[in-house]
């Protein structure tokens, strides 16, 4: 008897080509997973770097960093050049425009080169909360009055007039290829990890926010992007940059280049 042509799979043949393919798609998945990490974090990496051109731009134009938070402006059009921010400063020069009509703080820090892909807004944030991408070192390892950053040589809210004003020279940085000067927005310290915020800073006292010390771990596999003041960019650990108490670690915090480890406590 003749047997009839079969120019189609048998039942058994799909459900082995189906097997097949779901191995497969099991095995490239981490590794795409993994591409696409490592591509968000080199566009951070090129949004920090251009970020810190820009800071240098501004120390160039002004011998002097810009402050971290500046109401003098509100109130009396005090150190013009610093605007209300160092967030509305920088986007004044990379707008090339009057920075007077620069973005706000707020639109600034969630568009273009402020915004970093790896770190979306967490939905357990609550709508009036601010949360950004990038973040300056204003305070350094301070925990007084007076900052160790580069954002202005006094807290916001312990400062003459609550200003941080006067800005900090550029000749006050001893070591600018060990003073970090904006990255990631993360602020840390005792195993705890806050991000979202626009002060990069190592500090004391933090509580878990809404869980951020685990989604700062998992933003760019537990590294975080700096740029340090002389123009290198850097991805240390951020158990190294939260957690290491050696002298050469808390020293890359503050401008005068030495370790202040008594600020470690509050």
């Amino acid at each position: 008897m003749r047997k009839n042509n079969q120019d189609g799979f048998t039942l058994v043949e799909l459900l082995v080509v189906i097997a097949i393919i779901g191995v497969l798609a099991a095995l490239l998945l981490p590794t795409l997973s993994r591409s696409k990490q490592k591509a968000q974090r080199v566009q951070c990496v090129n949004n920090v770097r251009q970020l810190g051109l820009t800071l240098q731009q501004f120390v160039g134009d002004n011998a002097v960093y810009p402050l971290g938070g500046n109401p003098e402006f509100l109130k009396s059009g005090g150190y013009a050049d610093h605007q209300t921010s160092w967030e509305t400063a920088l986007q004044g020069i990379l707008n090339k425009a009057d920075p007077v009509r620069s973005p706000t703080a707020s639109e600034a820090r969630t568009k273009g080169v402020w915004h970093c892909s790896s770190a979306p807004r967490p939905s357990s944030i609550p709508a009036e909360q601010g949360y950004f991408s990038y973040a300056y070192n204003v305070y350094g390892l301070s925990t007084q009055s007076d900052s160790l950053g580069l954002g202005g040589h006094y807290f916001w809210h312990e400062g003459p007039a609550k200003s941080m004003s006067p800005p900090v020279k550029d000749s006050e940085v001893v070591n600018p290829s060990g003073m970090i000067a904006i990255g990631d927005s993360f602020e840390g310290g005792n195993g705890v990890i806050i991000d979202g915020r626009s002060f990069l800073w190592r500090t004391s006292n933090l509580q878990d926010y809404f869980g951020s010390t685990t989604r700062s771990y998992s933003r760019h596999q537990g590294k975080a992007n700096l740029f340090f003041c002389d123009g290198h960019v850097e991805s240390p650990t951020l158990k190294s940059l939260f957690e290491d108490t050696s002298d050469a670690a808390l020293a890359r915090w503050n401008r005068d280049h030495l370790p202040h480890r008594e600020r470690l406590q509050p």
